[in-house]
């Protein structure tokens, strides 16, 4: 979408379309469009990094095939649903973005490291409270049409995700 402005407005997430022309195929559809191409880069390689990870470990875990989709879709309808309500009469209000994947790897292995800035190695778990303060100041400013209470509330629900598949794993969270 990043030259065509007519599939982006199509594809992007516009709460008073999804409410008052029943588009709600948006929920799902503003999570595959970004930015500009170093927002689709960032979003691949932290797909691509965490995601094959999270497949293993829930394959190792027993959740079956169909716990990473919802995980991934679900992210995307659940970082959503707060902005369907706030928005629902906003004509102008457009965004794009989600984000559980990553959380829900940090959740599984909290003190793992992640690079700040693509070099400084820092502890999963401080990194995502760096990432959900950066989403909450962002949110504020709001100066980009990247949806950053979305990213924020999918990353909340992908470090929930899992506690919600298995309880006990809180514990294990805990024990790290």
């Amino acid at each position: 979408c990043f030259g065509n402005h007519e599939l982006f407005r199509k594809l992007a997430f516009i709460p008073y379309c999804t409410v008052h022309n029943r588009e709600w195929y948006r929920l799902i559809t503003h999570g595959f469009v970004h930015a500009d191409m170093t927002h689709l880069l960032v979003n691949m390689f932290t797909f691509w990094s965490f995601g094959k990870y999270i497949e293993e470990t829930f394959r190792y875990l027993g959740f079956g095939e169909g716990a990473f989709l919802l995980l991934y879709f679900g992210g995307m309808v659940v970082a959503s649903a707060s902005d369907v309500i706030r928005y629902r009469n906003a004509a102008w209000y457009t965004s794009i973005g989600a984000s559980a994947v990553l959380f829900t790897a940090i959740f599984l292995n909290p003190w793992d490291k992640i690079l700040l800035f693509a070099v400084i190695p820092i502890p999963g778990i401080l990194f995502g409270l760096l990432y959900l303060a950066y989403c909450q100041y962002m949110a504020r400013q709001g100066s980009d049409n990247i949806n950053h209470n979305a990213h924020f509330y999918g990353a909340i629900y992908g470090f929930l995700f899992p506690i919600v598949l298995e309880p006990r794993l809180f514990q294990a969270f805990l024990n790290h």
